[in-house]
């Protein structure tokens, strides 16, 4: 039996702000079933990869990221919004439509050579991707993909990912 995972992501207009069209995946979360084939359909290109950490990004890449994680036999590492890590972190600045903002990770999350899948809920402008990417990069792990729910494809944030490997379960 196939599930319609489009179906369990509703739309919120004008969220967090005029113009933006919020893509809800909280209903997705909420129905095992949903839930259960978004992950297998996160996992399944990476099998066999010999992933050992997944990166998932604050806050819903946690979420995800981490039933992922369990289902490759890796070890799961949080990045963060600036200041929630309680140990030593390194961090990356990037830029914002408004501004700026920083994400953090550990500095003994990740090991050299390390192969490392890094999950989120959405890829849209890349920003925050490319930034965990260089986090772990930074850390000497190998980025073997990045895995994503969603894709807004008109925002094209895979251009701005130095990567080969990129996987989205929904695209729109």
């Amino acid at each position: 039996m196939s599930i319609d995972l489009r179906s369990f992501v509703r739309d919120i207009p004008d969220f967090p702000k005029p113009g933006i069209l919020f893509k809800d995946i909280t209903p997705l979360l909420a129905d095992p079933k949903a839930m259960g084939a978004a992950i297998h359909a996160l996992t399944d290109p990476f099998r066999g990869e010999g992933i050992v950490q997944v990166v998932g990004i604050e806050s819903r890449g946690f979420v995800l990221g981490t039933p992922v994680a369990l289902e490759l036999g890796a070890g799961f590492v949080p990045v963060r919004k600036a200041g929630k890590l309680p140990a030593k972190t390194r961090s990356v600045s990037y830029a914002l439509e408004y501004g700026t903002d920083t994400l953090e990770m550990h500095i003994d999350a990740i090991r050299p050579g390390e192969r490392v899948l890094v999950v989120d809920d959405l890829l849209a402008t890349g920003g925050t991707a490319s930034a965990a990417l260089q986090l772990t990069r930074d850390a000497g792990a190998e980025v073997v993909g990045c895995a994503f729910l969603i894709e807004l494809l008109a925002l094209r944030g895979r251009n701005q990912l130095d990567l080969e490997h990129i996987h989205a379960v929904l695209e729109y």
